[in-house]
């Protein structure tokens, strides 16, 4: 048995073991996991954190369908998760990681999988909650954190802070990055990024709707917003208006 076939089977042990620790050990240090549907990069202590939550209500089996193919430094299998002793309605699905190696570990592990149930990011929630079925994060929760989330960005305005970052937002909100990620691409089909800049936009659109806007810069009011440049406001208010911010000053 070569390091490739030693590495697959120990790992998909871990899973079936459910040992976040086995299953984080097949990365090395400053190795990612990366959970492409959710759009989630997790290092060594954020994944195994992730996974003695997932662990605790998971009911399933995993293994390879067919071969592992294999490279120099990288390799590529397909696998299947099969519900055991759940109800009927609980359906099991399959998926394909894709390992880039360092040694007899992993410095990078993607993963894709898509839950049935699930047609596209738009769907409704619970078909959301179905996609994600890995992340840990039930419907009820979601649509907890949903709501948490629309308050801090209504109420608060948290999208003012200049240093608001995923890892911040989640630690206001009381939840773990992986689940904010989620939440957000889940319940509003757009990366933490995109969602922000939004609120920050129509912010700065509204300024500049004002005749006797304060700040006659553009600058100014990107900055105001809690965007950290002109170029960053640039693209994200042309995205959304499709216009500069400039030309949709003078249009106003």
């Amino acid at each position: 048995m070569n390091a490739q076939e030693r590495f697959v089977r120990s790992y998909i042990e871990a899973w079936n073991d459910h040992d976040p620790s086995g299953v984080a050990s097949h990365l090395c240090a400053g190795g990612l996991y990366c959970d492409i549907p959710s759009q989630t990069q997790l290092g060594g202590k954020a994944l195994l954190s992730h996974l003695v939550d997932y662990f605790s209500n998971d009911h399933y089996r995993y293994g390879i369908l067919g071969d592992v193919l294999v490279n120099e430094n990288t390799m590529a299998f397909q696998y299947e998760v099969i519900p055991v002793d759940s109800p009927p309605e609980i359906q099991g699905w399959s998926g394909a990681e894709f390992v880039e190696l360092a040694g007899d570990t992993a410095h990078r592990i993607n993963d894709y999988y898509r839950v049935p149930g699930a047609q596209s990011r738009r769907a409704g929630l619970t078909d959301q909650g179905r996609r994600y079925a890995k992340s840990g994060l039930g419907n009820e929760a979601m649509e907890t954190l949903l709501g948490a989330l629309k308050k801090v960005m209504g109420q608060d305005k948290i999208y003012l802070d200049p240093e608001l970052s995923l890892p911040y937002l989640a630690d206001h909100l009381g939840c773990s990055v992986n689940h904010l990620s989620q939440a957000i691409n889940a319940g509003h089909a757009m990366s933490f990024f995109d969602y922000i800049n939004q609120f920050r936009v129509t912010e700065a659109a509204h300024m500049l709707r004002q005749k006797d806007c304060q700040f006659p810069a553009i600058l100014d009011v990107a900055l105001s917003v809690g965007f950290n440049s002109t170029s960053t406001f640039y693209t994200a208010f042309k995205k959304a208006t499709g216009q500069t911010p400039a030309k949709y000053r003078r249009t106003q």
